[in-house]
């Protein structure tokens, strides 16, 4: 479904993605791994057609999107339920408004309609007792949750993209996100997660990519992650250690 053909790209004169080549089909279940700066969240960004690299192709479902203009990428990014870090509520809206911002402005629901869409979407990330709180009242797992029901109002996904999704987050709502996650996949979406946290990283995916200075250093299982012999990935297998897991 996504094919990254010798793809690079910059911010001004820095080269933040070099050469890059991988393919994932939709049901997969990848994980992006690598130390900040390392063009992670800039490969959501450029599946999406946010972004668009400076040489190379990505082809989405056989389609090249290099050069598509922005109407022309609403429907590659219908294929997608984005979710970035921050997740970007807005203040002024209580969570079931939200919610319903993306029915109202991508949809010709009636307003019944959008008010069962968006507790049935509360629902499933277990919200749905917090419709009307506002944001700020929210903890920091919850506000997760509500980001992803909003993405998932905007379109029925084929695949899901998490941008560092347990990020900031405590043990015990970082694992209830990854099960949510797990969760969401079950009926054979695929998903893409952008993290740091190899502990979460391994509790979802089972593929593996490793990002150094914007290349592509590694791609396998989590057998060969947790045995690779490269520096960079050992510093990583060491959050395991300090975390105490012993089989994740």
């Amino acid at each position: 479904m996504i094919v990254f053909d010798k793809v690079c790209f910059s911010y001004g004169v820095r080269q933040i993605i070099k050469d890059l080549s991988f393919s994932i089909n939709s049901d997969e279940r990848v994980a992006i791994l690598g130390g900040s700066g390392e063009g992670k969240t800039t490969i959501l960004k450029l599946i999406m057609g946010l972004i668009k690299p400076d040489s190379g192709k990505i082809i989405i479902d056989g389609e090249d999107i290099t050069g598509k203009t922005e109407d022309e990428l609403r429907e590659v990014r219908m294929k997608f339920s984005l979710v970035f870090q921050e997740g970007a509520l807005f203040d002024s809206l209580n969570v079931k408004e939200n919610v319903a911002f993306c029915l109202r402005e991508y949809t010709k629901m009636t307003e019944d309609e959008i008010d069962r869409k968006v507790r049935e979407l509360l629902r499933t990330v277990g919200v749905e007792h917090a419709m009307e709180f506002m944001p700020e009242e929210l903890s920091g797992g919850m506000h997760r949750r509500v980001s992803i029901a909003r993405s998932l109002a905007a379109c029925e996904p084929m695949m899901f993209l998490y941008d560092e999704p347990t990020s900031g987050l405590d043990p015990v709502n970082a694992d209830n996100i990854c099960k949510l996650i797990l969760e969401l996949s079950k009926d054979g979406k695929g998903f893409i997660i952008v993290t740091h946290k190899v502990v979460d990283a391994l509790r979802v995916a089972s593929r593996f990519i490793f990002l150094k200075d914007g290349e592509l250093v590694f791609d396998g299982d989590s057998e060969k992650l947790l045995h690779s012999d490269i520096p960079d990935i050992q510093v990583f297998i060491s959050e395991l250690n300090y975390a105490g897991v012993k089989n994740v």
